[in-house]
């Protein structure tokens, strides 16, 4: 039994991580195209750079909640794999061993013209003037918003592959990412909705929606599978 869980900002919001779009999130404060395009980072480096160091200095108390550790329980049962929009390492920390990172890694560093060099910084600050073996200054392992997603081809193969689909925690608005539902390869694969906001999904696969927040829903829906699939 192969489950593939798609995990958005929702999941990390019980942790402490605002959602993207809510009023205290964290574009409130911030433009995206001041420190999240490839044209800000040519500007401003600085700006872009202090921005992921400030976002890894929040990360330094933040701890996976319920939501997290109960897909990292998944793994005992099924052969279970992750896809997360999320750039924290939250999943890692749960215990999740097989995880995608559609985004980015917030802990990550890349050199500016591609991702031949990538190397792990932790939470630490990135130095502005940090560089590749080869000389290449170095930048957050983040996609950008107008650049490409690397990692999409891999995710839909995977979830192509599921035999049961889990999404939590993503308003499934952000493209490419929110079509990767469309890669379910047949209607007979159900899908389980975990979020508290009354969605609208057009699906011919059985859907069901758990209309809790990811501490409280993930739980459950981990509890049902157990009962209803595991061995």
């Amino acid at each position: 039994m192969r489950i593939v869980v798609f995990t958005g900002a929702g999941i990390s919001a019980d942790s402490g991580i605002p959602t993207y779009r809510s009023s205290d999130g964290l574009w409130a404060n911030y433009r995206i195209e001041e420190v999240c395009t490839p044209e800000a980072l040519m500007r401003d480096r600085a700006k872009v750079i202090d921005f992921y160091n400030m976002r890894r200095r929040e990360m330094a108390d933040k701890l996976p909640n319920a939501g997290h550790k109960a897909i990292a329980e998944l793994e005992q049962y099924f052969d279970t794999e992750v896809i997360t929009q999320n750039i924290d390492n939250l999943h890692e920390q749960a215990g999740s061993t097989k995880v995608l990172h559609l985004h980015g890694e917030l802990t990550k560093l890349r050199e500016e013209s591609g991702e031949k060099y990538i190397t792990d910084i932790g939470l630490r600050d990135q130095r502005l003037d940090e560089t590749a073996p080869n000389g290449e200054l170095l930048r957050p392992h983040i996609v950008f918003f107008g650049e490409a997603v690397p990692m999409f081809e891999r995710a839909a193969k995977k979830v192509s592959g599921a035999d049961i689909l889990i999404i939590v925690g993503t308003s499934l608005a952000v493209y490419p990412a929110a079509s990767l539902v469309q890669y379910v390869r047949d209607t007979n694969v159900p899908i389980y909705i975990v979020d508290p906001a009354q969605l609208n999904i057009r699906s011919r696969n059985p859907i069901i929606h758990i209309q809790k927040r990811a501490a409280e829903g993930v739980p459950e829906v981990v509890e049902i599978l157990k009962r209803e699939l595991g061995n």
